[in-house]
C-alpha cells in the first residue's frame, strides 16, 4: 500500500519524511521496481535505513547508462495499482552520448508535469499548436499534443529527428545539416501561411532560422500568441533580440527538462537582473544540484557548475544523475528541495563523448 504522502499534489510535504516514504516505496519487495529491488543489492549502503535527507541521495551512483538496456518492465513499480498504473508512453533521451536511454512516463505523472506549467497558459484560449519539435521516441513531442489537447485545438506537427541532424554534425557535414534544418522551416512555413496557429513550441535554433524569413516573422506576428521553447540553449542575447525585435509583445518562455527527469522545470515570471531565465523545478519530485564537475560538490548560489537531476516519485527513481549541462545555481523558492538554475549550456564532452547540440 502506497504512503498517502508520495500522492502526486501541490501540497506541501515533509522532505525528509517524504523521501524516507519514497526509499520504503522503492526498496521494498511488495512495491518495488525489479530493477531497483536487484541493484540494491550492488550498493554498499542500506537505503532504507540509510537515506534520510536529501543531502543523502548523494550515496547513489549514477545508473543513467544502465537505462539504455533495461528491460521496460523491469522499471514498474510492484506497488502501483489502477490508475497509477496507466502508461502515457515509452520515451527515450535524444541519443547525444551513445544509445537512447529508455524510461517508463506514466500518466497521472505526464499530467501532472503538464500541470505544473500550466500557470503560463493559464489566460489562453482555444487555439491550435504548432511543434516543430522531436516526436516519435521523443517526450517532447508528447507534451505538445497533450498542450494542443489542453486549449482545444489540434497540434500541427513537424518530424523532426533530433538523431539524424546529430550524425550528420558528427561526420562534419554543415551544409546537409543546414539543409536538414532549412527542411524542417519550409514545412514549418507551409503551416504557418495557411493555417491559425495561437501556440509554437520549437528549439531555439530552430527559432532563429525562422526569424531569418520575413513571410514567417510576419506571419507569428500575426496570429501566435504564445512562444515555448526548449531542448536546446538560449543566451541572453538572443532572447533578447526575439523578444523586443523579432517578436515584439509575444510571450516568449522557456522549459528546461530532460527525459531522464521524465519531466521540466519551468521559467520563473521573474527574470534576472542579466535577462536570463531562472528555472524551477516541482520538488519534491524533480529537484537539481549543480556541483564542481572536478570534485563533484555543489557549487554556491550564483556559481556556475555541472547540473545533477534527481526524479523522486512512487513511479520512478532516478537519483544523482550527473546531466551533459552546465549552469549557474540559483536560490530556490521558498520550501522547495535543491536549487533552480539559469544560464543552463551543454558541457563540451560528456561520458568520453563529444556534446553535439544541433537543433536540440
Amino acid at each position: 500500500m502506497c504512503s498517502a504522502i508520495l500522492d502526486i499534489s501541490t501540497a506541501t510535504v515533509d522532505p525528509d519524511e517524504y523521501l524516507r516514504a519514497l526509499m520504503k516505496w522503492h526498496f521494498s519487495a511488495e512495491t518495488g521496481s525489479p530493477y531497483w529491488l536487484r541493484r540494491a543489492r550492488t550498493l554498499d549502503f542500506d537505503p532504507l535505513t540509510e537515506v534520510r535527507t536529501f543531502a543523502d541521495l548523494a550515496r547513489f551512483p549514477n545508473v543513467i547508462n544502465e537505462f539504455r538496456d533495461i528491460a521496460i518492465q523491469d522499471l514498474v513499480p510492484r506497488g502501483l495499482e489502477g490508475a497509477d498504473r496507466e502508461i502515457a508512453g515509452i520515451f527515450e533521451s535524444g541519443g547525444t552520448t551513445g544509445a537512447p536511454k529508455r524510461f517508463v512516463m506514466f500518466e497521472r505523472w505526464m499530467e501532472f508535469a503538464l500541470d505544473w506549467d500550466e500557470y503560463h497558459y493559464a489566460d489562453l484560449g482555444t487555439m491550435n499548436t504548432l511543434a516543430i519539435a522531436p516526436s516519435g521516441p521523443h517526450m517532447f513531442g508528447e507534451f505538445a499534443t497533450r498542450r494542443a489537447r489542453r486549449h482545444n485545438g489540434v497540434k500541427f506537427t513537424i518530424d523532426l529527428d533530433p538523431r539524424w541532424i546529430k550524425r550528420i554534425l558528427a561526420r562534419g557535414d554543415a551544409e546537409e545539416a543546414d539543409r536538414y534544418a532549412e527542411h524542417l522551416i519550409d514545412q514549418a512555413a507551409d503551416i504557418l501561411t495557411t493555417q491559425s496557429v495561437g501556440i509554437l513550441i520549437t528549439t531555439p535554433p530552430l527559432l532563429e532560422r525562422i526569424a531569418r524569413r520575413a513571410d514567417l516573422v510576419e506571419a507569428i506576428r500575426k496570429q501566435v500568441e504564445f512562444i515555448c521553447w526548449s531542448g536546446a540553449h538560449m543566451d541572453a542575447d538572443s532572447r533578447d533580440i526575439f523578444r523586443r525585435e523579432v517578436f515584439p509583445g509575444i510571450p516568449l518562455k522557456g522549459l528546461y527538462g530532460s527525459t531522464t527527469i521524465l519531466g521540466m522545470s519551468r521559467e520563473r515570471r521573474d527574470e534576472r537582473p542579466d535577462g536570463l531565465p531562472v528555472f524551477d523545478a516541482p520538488s519534491p519530485y524533480i529537484v537539481f544540484r549543480v556541483v564542481d564537475p572536478d570534485t563533484g560538490a555543489d557549487v554556491e548560489f550564483g556559481e556556475r557548475g555541472q547540473v545533477v537531476m534527481n526524479h523522486l516519485t512512487k513511479y520512478a527513481l532516478l537519483p544523482n544523475n550527473l546531466e551533459r549541462d552546465l549552469a549557474t545555481k540559483v536560490e530556490p523558492l521558498p520550501g522547495a528541495l535543491g536549487c533552480a538554475v539559469a544560464d543552463v549550456g551543454p558541457v563540451q564532452v560528456f561520458d568520453d563523448n563529444s556534446v553535439i547540440e544541433g537543433v536540440y
